[in-house]
Parts: C-alpha cells; sequence; structure tokens
C-alpha cells in the first residue's frame, strides 16, 4: 500500500518506525548531555584544583543548555503522535512556501500555504511558530541561491493535519517510501494560550473534534468565520 491509503499515517509501519527513531534520539541526547554534564564536573572536582572552574563554566553552561533543550523536544513530540493517530499522510508537491513575512499574517516567520480542507478554494498559512528545528527546514525552502538538490529534499512533502489548526510535515527518506524529520505546526489560535481565542474557521463539528483529539484547542461549537493574525 501507498503511505496515502491508510486510514491513518500512524497505520503506515514506516512512520510508526520513524517516530520511535524521533523519539529515541531525543532521549539519546538528553541522557548524552546529561553524561557530559556530569562527566565534566567530575573531572572538575577529582582531577583539578578549583583554579581550573572558570575553564569548566562554558562546558558545563552549555551542557545544561542542550539538555533543557532536549526536554523541550519532548512535549511536541507526544502532539506529532496524536496528529499522526488521527490524521493519514498527504504527499504534496509544489506547496506555495516562504522564509519571509506572509501577506495575510504579522508574524515574520517561514509558512507553507494550504488548502482549507473543506473549502479547498481558500488557501490557508500555517507558519513554523517553533524555532526548534527549523533551521534544516529553511535551507531547503531556499531563496534563489539554494541549490535544486536541496530544494528536492522536500518534494514531495509529506504532510498530515489540518492546516486550520494543527499538522505534522516531514521529508522523505531516499526512497521515497517512508517519511523523515517529523516536524510539528500549528495556528497561534489552536494552542490554548491564555489571551488567544481558537478560531473554528467554519470548520464541520467532524473536523472540530479531530483536530480536538489531534490536542488542538478549538471552539466548543461553530463561530462565524475569520482569519487568525
Amino acid at each position: 500500500m501507498a503511505p496515502t491509503e491508510y486510514p491513518t499515517a500512524w497505520d503506515h509501519p514506516p512512520t510508526r518506525r520513524a517516530f520511535v527513531q524521533h523519539s529515541i534520539l531525543i532521549v539519546l541526547r538528553l541522557v548524552g548531555w546529561i553524561a557530559v554534564w556530569i562527566g565534566s564536573l567530575a573531572v572538575l572536582v577529582v582531577f583539578l584544583s578549583p583554579g581550573f572552574t572558570p575553564l569548566f563554566v562554558p562546558i558545563l553552561g552549555y551542557a545544561t543548555f542542550r539538555a533543557v533543550l532536549q526536554l523541550a523536544y519532548i512535549r511536541p513530540s507526544v502532539y506529532i503522535q496524536r496528529v499522526l493517530w488521527q490524521y493519514p499522510w498527504q504527499l504534496l508537491t509544489d506547496v506555495p512556501r516562504g522564509r519571509n513575512r506572509h501577506p495575510m499574517v504579522q508574524e515574520d516567520e517561514m509558512w507553507l500555504e494550504l488548502p482549507n480542507p473543506e473549502e479547498p478554494g481558500e488557501r490557508i498559512p500555517l507558519l513554523f511558530l517553533s524555532g526548534m528545528r527549523t533551521f534544516w527546514w529553511m535551507r531547503r525552502f531556499g531563496t534563489a541561491r539554494t541549490k535544486p538538490e536541496l530544494k528536492a529534499e522536500i518534494e514531495p512533502l509529506w504532510f498530515a493535519g489540518d492546516p486550520r489548526f494543527i499538522a505534522v510535515i516531514a521529508a522523505s527518506r531516499r526512497k521515497g517510501e517512508a517519511p523523515k524529520r517529523l516536524h510539528l505546526l500549528y495556528q497561534r489560535t489552536a494552542t490554548g494560550r491564555r489571551g488567544v481565542e481558537p478560531t473554528a474557521w467554519n470548520a464541520s463539528p467532524a473536523a472540530l473534534e479531530r483536530a480536538r483529539r489531534s490536542g488542538a484547542h478549538v471552539p466548543d461549537a461553530v463561530r462565524p468565520h475569520s482569519h487568525p493574525h
């Protein structure tokens, strides 16, 4: 079966393997940076005099930063799995994208532009609101000088989700049969942050419920259509 023929992305065995690898890497990096911190402190305390402390402060500080960063990846990974549980993969080509501010939004972030699944004539910008692990994507979004082979790494683009609320994107592995670089995208209005009202986008009750099960914050009832800004 093709990846798009499975009821959900999670039903696709290579996707499950990709998610497991994604999760294992986070854990290994977390353990690794904790080991660096403990090892550096042990060397300083056991083998060196206090005079060497200034040399180790940057190492300990950086190891702490990287360990905390790995912890920050855990929450998005939980949402990635929830999205994969609910939505099937789509393999999209020639998706409009940019590295500068989209004309429909205020944030100056990278973006993809995708059709509203219930109103295909309407295009919805989906921003890279999280700065974590975006450099790889930024290089492949590219500019006029970007090498074609880099841009080709996200053609087709693996997409699962609803651009009105929450989604997962990925690139293809070499043979194109499995995803890699699972990355969470979401609308700011779906985060549940204080002072940010959820937006219904005129979505059907079934679409709202599906987005809710994926972890997005959505209205309890359908409201008049409005764009998030």
